[in-house]
């Protein structure tokens, strides 16, 4: 089919639908709307024969979904309505539910039912159910509601006008509103640790849970418990890696990022660090630093963890929204070197179930005294690692990939032997779309793994890639098709059957002897040095287009048009072919998680 995809911005379960649709043939086109009319231009030029959004915050106009089929991706179960429905799932510590893709009408959410998917919801932030239980459900539902508008003979389901259903669990479905911050405050003296956490989750990443801090307003964004810290209710007690932590009535979270509330006539404001955002005026707390080893016996929070079963290690790590900056590069690098200070034959790097990573951290580089400065410190803090990761001869490195991977991240998972991939995950290898030529090694493993012509397609067209894509094209060696919740455990048992194997002393001697031979024909010293030299020359330019692509990106600047893309680019993969007056197009690098379910954000 013909499909258009319309959205307000190329989010994760955006660019996932597109990836897979691509992948089963279908031309696809994407087109960024900002309101009615730019819609209905969108319609015109595509003339498409299923128009379906993933993630839109404007309605469709009915001189469109009156003449057109158009497709809703609800975030919730049949019945359920309303602008914030993972929200309020969320902080009501609901267990069960689903994903709707149901037809346009007149009245939000309410149309016919064209596919539906259950979900499980376990306790954890918005952004990352979103990002794997939500999308997996999502994806599913549509496939087959494409699959049965293509038939041509399948009668989407009509919801009960007004009814509430209720799921195996007791759950109950209702039109409710906007999840405002008076529902999400945070009762300090009274709400207890998973009162709190529950909060933190649903707001995650957007809006963010509006609180008082230190005589000014802020947005709390994410959350971890704390077990053994204690002190007055809402009391900063401590920081680590970044984040601060606030005591609870009976215990303590830990809060990585916050984000000022933006004030009248200023610019929009942004997540950093939370001990960055406070600069001077956080108080003299201590650092926890955490601990790299887990005790099973407490409860806390690290974002950096090393683990060993028999002969095989496992370096987990996760940031929020899967950027690095220079010092949590640094830290990652420092215990990669323990990792390979131990005696083990597979080394694991990564293994969680949300983002593997996405690069360079743009709004700590944004928030730097000189942004070209720490953009360049930043690049070189990543390149170190990767460097790291190549160069390990001793043992064999996985890459772990459990959610998504963008830019230099995609990069970082390509420097280890194999590339062990969750089904769910969407890769983006490119750098292009934010005005950079990119580092961190690629033109070293991009081209070894997919080939010289594969890779500069892919750094050109600047498009996601499915996992299953990923496999095909070399840059993953394993699909795992397994529930988010279970990958760890799947890549665990692998990797202690790859420890334990035969052949795992021979598969390394090789693997020394091979990179000491491409190191005789090329150092990798050469390819790390071009790069740099071309990312100099941006970084320090400040007329490059890097400059205003992060500014945007880091403060939500709307874009005012999706970025064009060659349609000889696309007609290799069966992509879309744009009709006349049209052209095939995509976004942004990066994904950008939604507000509540990618209706709304909060200034």
């Amino acid at each position: 089919m013909h499909i258009l995809l319309v959205a307000s911005a190329f989010n994760s379960l955006t660019q996932r639908v597109h990836a897979e649709l691509r992948d089963r043939g279908h031309s696809v086109a994407v087109e960024l709307v900002r309101d009615g009319t730019s819609l209905r231009d969108a319609v015109r030029r595509y003339e498409p024969e299923l128009i379906l959004a993933p993630m839109l915050k404007t309605a469709i106009p009915e001189e469109v979904w009156s003449q057109h089929t158009c497709l809703i991706v609800h975030p919730g179960p049949v019945g359920d309505r309303g602008p914030s429905s993972l929200d309020w799932a969320i902080q009501e510590n609901t267990a069960q539910w689903g994903v709707t893709v149901l037809q346009a009408n007149a009245e939000m959410d309410a149309g016919d039912v064209w596919a539906s998917a259950d979900c499980r919801l376990p306790p954890l932030a918005k952004s990352d159910l979103y990002r794997n239980e939500v999308s997996d459900a999502a994806l599913s539902a549509v496939l087959l509601a494409v699959e049965r508008v293509a038939s041509g003979t399948y009668s989407p389901q009509p919801q009960t006008a007004g009814v509430a259903t209720r799921d195996d669990l007791g759950t109950r479905y209702l039109n409710r509103p906007y999840l405002a911050q008076q529902f999400r405050r945070i009762e300090w003296e009274s709400d207890s640790t998973e009162a709190v956490l529950r909060k933190l989750r649903a707001a995650d990443s957007q809006p963010g849970v509006l609180d008082e801090l230190l005589g000014d307003e802020w947005y709390l964004h994410g959350g971890h418990a704390e077990g053994a810290l204690r002190g007055r209710p809402g009391e900063l007690l401590a920081t680590r890696a970044g984040a601060i932590c606030r005591a609870t009535t009976d215990g303590a979270v830990w809060i990585p990022e916050l984000r000022p509330r933006r004030k009248p006539g200023q610019p929009p404001t942004f997540k950093l660090p939370a001990v960055l955002a406070l600069g001077d005026r956080l108080p003299a707390v201590p650092e926890h630093p955490g601990p790299l080893q887990a005790d099973p016996r407490r409860r806390t929070w690290s974002d950096i963890r090393y683990r060993e079963d028999g002969h095989a290690g496992f370096l987990s790590f996760s940031f929020p929204g899967g950027a690095m900056s220079t010092k949590q590069c640094r830290r990652l690098l420092d215990a990669y070197r323990v990792a390979c200070s131990r005696p083990t034959s597979v080394l694991v790097l990564g293994g969680g179930r949300d983002f593997f990573s996405n690069g360079i951290h743009l709004n700590v580089i944004e928030a730097a005294a000189d942004p070209a400065q720490e953009s360049w410190a930043n690049i070189n803090a990543i390149d170190d690692l990767v460097e790291a990761v190549l160069t390990t001869t001793d043992r064999l490195v996985v890459s772990a990939v459990g959610g998504n991977a963008a830019a230099g991240g995609v990069m970082l998972a390509l420097a280890a032997d194999e590339v062990w991939c969750r089904s769910g995950a969407v890769l983006n290898p490119h750098y292009r779309l934010m005005g950079l030529y990119g580092s961190e090694y690629w033109t070293y493993t991009l081209p070894r793994r997919a080939g010289t012509a594969v890779a500069g397609r892919l750094t050109q067209q600047a498009l996601p890639v499915s996992a299953a894509a990923g496999q095909r094209l070399g840059l993953v060696d394993r699909l795992l098709e397994c529930d988010p919740q279970n990958f760890a455990g799947e890549v665990a048992g692998l990797a202690a059957q790859l420890a334990s194997s035969s052949a795992v002393q021979s598969r390394i001697a090789v693997k020394k002897a091979e990179r000491d031979q491409q190191e005789a024909v090329r150092p990798l010293a050469a390819y790390r040095e071009e790069e740099l030299a071309r990312m100099l020359r941006i970084f320090s330019d400040p007329a490059a287009p890097y400059h205003a692509l992060r500014r945007a990106f880091v403060r939500k600047e709307p874009p005012t048009r999706t970025p064009p893309h060659e349609a000889a680019a696309y007609a290799s993969r069966g992509a879309a072919s744009p009709r006349p007056g049209g052209s095939v197009t995509a976004t942004v690098q990066r994904d950008l998680p939604p507000a509540a379910d990618g209706c709304y954000q909060e200034s």
